[in-house]
């Protein structure tokens, strides 16, 4: 059987002849006209024009490992006791000069997406741990330009990936068997042991003067150590930056330091018991506008001594209580300074509100926030207030001698505020350093011993491996060697020998062997580094050269227009 089909063709053809065929699209539920305009293909027809895209290895992940080649390549000097520093203008044109990697990428302003999830790692490790900082980008630059190679070679992204991902979980496994010290729980309430153990973080920021610093650092620590070792609160181990003497004169305060003089006369008080402020003292101002008709001088005298006494009358009433010192966060009126000094009150300014917090906790104080008379329970209370000054500079001292204040000052001097700066950072590791002791108190070899071990077992681990990923197994242990090799060089020591040295020592038994910059060849120094600082830095580099490799293509919408604004 055959079916016969007719087709209407009144649609397609031309009415009458001459004219032109006019398909009736319009017609259609949900069509438009524009829809028949001719477009480009692909991308180019999807996004604005003026956005670019960047794909396959050329264009994007060569790019990628190329920027993070260059930022590792620039903090990989400043690695270790002879670190050099560098000298980063930011823009403000503040200078620091610093080898402390987490200040350098923060002030660098780094533009590349891919530098970026360096500088990410790296500010993720200061937030996480407080040191190692400069190990994460150093590690995961090297992992990223080994990768390159491989790539260069023929191997895919994701065997790559998954080599650096089975290395990652070999190596955390690893760090863990090489544990060569525990501080015990003691050693956080006993500035010297405590002090053994910060000498070799110290060492690698401010090489010289670690003992002096680490010594420092555990007075103040334990100083400021409550029962419970978790609760430990940085925070609560504050630094006095005082221009003037070497560092050498730095010291440490039972309580707060603050460089700033009092305000009155008076400038010692012992057993003070303190009132805070949050408000100017002065006379009351009311909350709307009011309107007071004088008629005479005596009207005039009158009103102005009626303020004069409603305001002693409180000052008085705060005396009464038993205060002896009044800090206040905002002004202080003459009027009221000169009924403070009547009554024999100290009185300090301090308009930081962080300042004054702190002040609050470590006396024990609470804020006030309107112009009364304190209860029992808002004062604070303080051994010993004075004002020192130190290198010309007024400080007020809040001393509490043996009480429990459980918060400590390091006084730091210098000769610039530039070596000031440096040394702070130096200390604010340390700090972190002993609240990660808190919970985890075990430490590894140091000096590269560690990275040397670690590269060892990986490269045994993946030449076991059957599959494409051993290559990139053997590269993670690869990468691992750049730690001894940067402080090789930048001690000035050939690297290939020492490194040769090292791997005989270790295949030897000697497993605590790194670098001596100080003998100037392989060696045990001694030297410890926090397995906490080590874990977190590893995991951090890892997926930071991941997430960079796992980047195929590069897509930049166009950018908002309108004139660029005025340079500064």
């Amino acid at each position: 059987t055959t079916e016969i089909y007719t087709l209407s063709l009144h649609d397609a053809l031309p009415i009458c002849e001459g004219t032109a065929s006019t398909p009736r699209v319009s017609n259609m539920p949900g069509a438009s006209n524009t829809a028949l305009r001719p477009t480009g293909m692909g991308m180019n027809g999807m996004l604005k024009d003026g956005h670019k895209q960047l794909s396959g290895l050329e264009e994007a992940t060569y790019k990628n490992i190329e920027a993070a080649k260059q930022l590792s390549s620039c903090v990989r000097t400043s690695l270790g006791p002879n670190g050099m520093n560098k000298m980063v203008i930011n823009h403000l044109e503040k200078l620091f000069i610093t080898n402390d990697s987490a200040t350098i990428v923060k002030e660098l302003e780094v533009q590349h997406p891919a530098a970026k999830l360096l500088v990410m790692a790296s500010k993720m490790q200061e937030a996480e741990v407080g040191d190692g900082t400069n190990l994460v980008v150093v590690l995961a630059g090297e992992l990223l330009v080994l990768a390159e190679d491989l790539l260069k070679n023929g191997l895919h992204c994701s065997e790559i990936i998954a080599g650096y991902t089975s290395s990652l979980a070999k190596a955390l496994e690893e760090l863990d068997k090489c544990v060569c010290y525990s501080a015990p729980k003691s050693a956080l309430h006993d500035p010297i042991e405590l002090a053994k153990a910060l000498k070799h973080v110290i060492a690698a920021k401010q090489y010289g003067n670690e003992d002096l610093f680490a010594a420092k650092i555990a007075e103040a620590c334990v100083l400021a150590m409550p029962e419970n070792e978790a609760n430990f609160n940085t925070d609560n181990v504050r630094v006095a930056k005082i221009v003037g003497n070497s560092v050498h004169a730095t010291t440490v305060v039972q309580g707060m330091c603050l460089t700033r003089g009092v305000l009155g006369t008076i400038t010692d008080a012992r057993e003070a018991k303190i009132a805070v402020y949050g408000i100017p003292l002065d006379s009351a101002m009311t909350e709307t506008k009011g309107t007071v008709l004088l008629k005479s001088a005596a009207e005039l005298k009158a009103y102005s001594n009626s303020e004069e006494e409603s305001l002693e009358a409180i000052i008085k009433a705060i005396a009464d209580a038993g205060t002896k010192m009044i800090i206040c966060g905002q002004a202080v009126g003459e009027l009221a300074l000169h009924f403070i000094e009547k009554y024999g009150m100290m009185v300090m300014k301090c308009p930081s509100k962080f300042e004054l917090r702190r002040l609050c906790r470590t006396t024990g104080a609470a804020p006030l926030v309107r112009m009364e008379p304190p209860t029992a329970a808002d004062l604070g209370y303080c051994k010993h207030v004075f004002v020192k000054e130190i290198g010309s500079t007024q400080c007020t001292i809040f001393d509490h001698e043996k009480d429990n204040s459980k918060l400590a000052t390091i006084v730091v001097r210098g000769s610039t505020s530039n070596i000031m700066d440096d040394v702070e950072r130096a200390i604010d590791d340390g700090i972190n350093v002993v609240k990660s002791m808190t919970k985890n108190a075990r430490f590894v070899p140091g000096a590269g011993a560690i990275e040397l071990r670690l590269a060892d077992a990986l490269q045994q681990y993946g030449e076991a491996q059957p599959g494409l990923d051993q290559y990139a197994i053997t590269k993670f242990g690869l990468a691992l060697e750049v730690v001894p090799r940067t402080l090789a060089e930048n001690a000035g020591i050939d690297a290939a020998e020492t490194i040769a040295a090292m791997y005989k020592a270790h295949k030897g038994g000697q497993g605590g062997v790194g670098i001596d910059i100080n003998a100037l060849k392989a060696g045990d120094c001694g030297v410890l580094d926090l397995l906490a600082t080590k874990k977190e830095a590893l995991k951090l580099a890892a997926e930071a050269a991941i997430t960079v490799l796992r980047v195929d293509s590069i897509i930049m919408s166009k950018p908002a227009g309108g004139p660029k604004p005025p340079e500064q």
